[in-house]
């Protein structure tokens, strides 16, 4: 009658933990797991990403309008593309864009022969074709009232970082005529709106905010 007994409270318990699973499990598997950060997502350049920029900025331009505006990536580059074209080398095409932490993140196919010589890139220069994948990520910073620059801290060809004492050297190879008093050594240049005031990257959009006085 004993082991009767047991049995059918063994059978109750799992019967109860059966129909209770809901409230339950979750926290047994899942106590003290990391949450699993989202992927970051590129970001084609389009004329309606463009669209969608400009629509954002007039809203920033008007006088009663909001004080920032948040804008993706994608669309912001698709917005200054002529900027980024006056940027990144001619060849470039299939530019993307995305905001990861707080750095936005741009790739493109590229000749590597536009890049950089072979001396700059060392044994390298080996390994990469003709064309081949380039991201840049770095920081995007107002210097001044229609001027800013993506300071550039991480630069990859294909699936190979180089090293950040080199990024310089190749920033300066790739621009096309004289670099702007200011601009940093790793810096490329940005025309912006007069009335954007300050820039901030974050949660996978870029945030613009308005001058204290705009034009």
């Amino acid at each position: 009658m004993k082991t009767l007994g047991c049995l059918f409270l063994i059978i109750l318990l799992a019967l109860a933990a059966f129909f209770t699973r809901d409230l339950w499990m979750a926290r047994v598997f899942h106590r003290g797991a990391t949450p699993v950060a989202a992927m970051p997502t590129w970001q084609d350049l389009t004329p309606e990403g463009a669209r969608r920029a400009r629509v954002g900025l007039e809203r920033l331009r008007a006088p009663r309008g909001p004080v920032f505006v948040n804008v993706a990536p994608g669309d912001l580059a698709a917005y200054i593309l002529q900027e980024l074209s006056r940027t990144l080398p001619p060849s470039a095409d299939s530019i993307q864009a995305a905001a990861i932490g707080d750095r936005l993140y741009v790739r493109a196919i590229i000749k590597t022969s536009e890049i950089g010589d072979k001396a700059s890139m060392g044994p390298l220069s080996m390994l990469f074709g003709e064309r081949e994948r380039v991201q840049l990520a770095g920081t995007l910073r107002i210097m001044q009232p229609g001027f800013a620059e993506l300071q550039v801290k991480e630069f990859r060809i294909r699936d190979f970082p180089l090293p950040q004492a080199l990024i310089p050297r190749l920033i300066r190879q790739m621009s096309r005529g004289e670099r702007a008093p200011g601009l940093s050594p790793d810096g490329l240049a940005l025309r912006t709106p007069e009335y954007i005031g300050d820039v901030r990257v974050s949660n996978g959009q870029i945030t613009l905010y308005k001058t204290t006085t705009t034009r």
